[in-house]
């Protein structure tokens, strides 16, 4: 059952779209005319959107209130989760279920059809996770996450490495598959999934790797260099069915080519933390900006999680 809409958080309005345009073809990826839809607001610190394509809405977190929040397109905001144990990255494996990536228990967890939040990794070595941050699920099964030590003291870490894992399918062994990050953040596979993106908050790159047929990182390279005057890291990223790269950055949303080639920055409100297509049709970019949900709209539809 859907919990009753939270008002206060349905603040439905548009404003007029801000783009730096460093290329014809930016035009022709991004509605320029269709302006940049604020869903909902009012929330400390917005992450980790997801889209259930099945379900017909979005779920994103609020990491330091501990909670996922629902929306649903033409009805508005709802809880559906709390506490989330400081969620952070969100998406789903190949049966469906809810991961997330959790700060305060520093693990990722999977949520079965019954509605039981479980474990699937929260160690390494026999030392906890630092803080798991983002997560992508391979065609194969999968799990690849980032883990740098954003949510936690520095005291706490056991963790000698800011590592990027992969999860087995069936979830039986976990691996770390890269290791000289200094934030790792976003990730996400390419259309064919033979490239892993991710990001280095701190390094304000992002580096792309060879998937070798193991599923080990190979030839990992810098993809993009975002060291521009801007406020804001690289973050979370998604890639549209023709390979480019929307990620999220200094100044806003990075428009990148798979040629590594950057065709503009899509200029938010707020800075951006993440984003995921959605919509029946995948052509709207949902947003997580600081204290509100955005939304834009596209004309290259974008990878469907599951």
């Amino acid at each position: 059952m859907i919990k009753k809409c939270l008002r206060k958080y349905y603040v439905r309005y548009i404003k007029k779209g801000r783009w730096d345009s460093r290329d014809s073809y930016f035009g022709k990826l991004v509605c320029l005319d269709a302006g940049i839809e604020c869903l909902a607001s009012s929330f400390i610190f917005t992450e980790g959107p997801v889209w259930l394509a099945d379900q017909g809405y979005l779920l994103f977190s609020d990491i330091p209130a501990s909670k996922i929040y629902r929306y649903i397109p033409g009805v508005g905001i709802s809880v559906f989760r709390s506490p989330s144990g400081k969620s952070n990255g969100l998406t789903r494996d190949r049966d469906g279920m809810l991961l997330a990536c959790e700060h305060e228990n520093r693990r990722v967890s999977r949520t079965d059809a019954n509605g039981q939040v479980k474990s699937l990794a929260a160690s390494f070595k026999n030392k906890k996770l630092n803080s798991p941050n983002d997560i992508v699920v391979k065609k194969d099964g999968a799990i690849y996450f980032t883990d740098p030590p954003y949510g936690i003291k520095e005291k706490e870490q056991e963790q000698e490495k800011q590592g990027v894992y992969r999860i087995a399918p069936g979830g039986k062994e976990l691996q770390m598959v890269a290791e000289d990050f200094d934030r790792p953040n976003g990730l996400a596979f390419s259309p064919d999934e033979t490239k892993l993106y991710i990001d280095d908050s701190s390094r304000k790159h992002i580096r792309v790797f060879r998937v070798d047929s193991d599923g080990s990182l190979k030839d990992g390279k810098i993809f993009v260099d975002m060291n521009i005057p801007d406020r804001g890291n690289p973050d979370g990223m998604k890639v549209d069915v023709n390979g480019n790269i929307y990620c999220t950055g200094p100044g806003g949303i990075w428009v990148v080519t798979p040629e590594s080639k950057v065709l503009g920055i899509i200029r938010t409100h707020e800075q951006p933390a993440n984003c995921a297509w959605g919509d029946p049709d995948y052509c709207s970019l949902y947003i997580t900006a600081r204290t509100a949900l955005y939304k834009i709209r596209v004309n290259i539809p974008g990878l469907p999680v599951l």
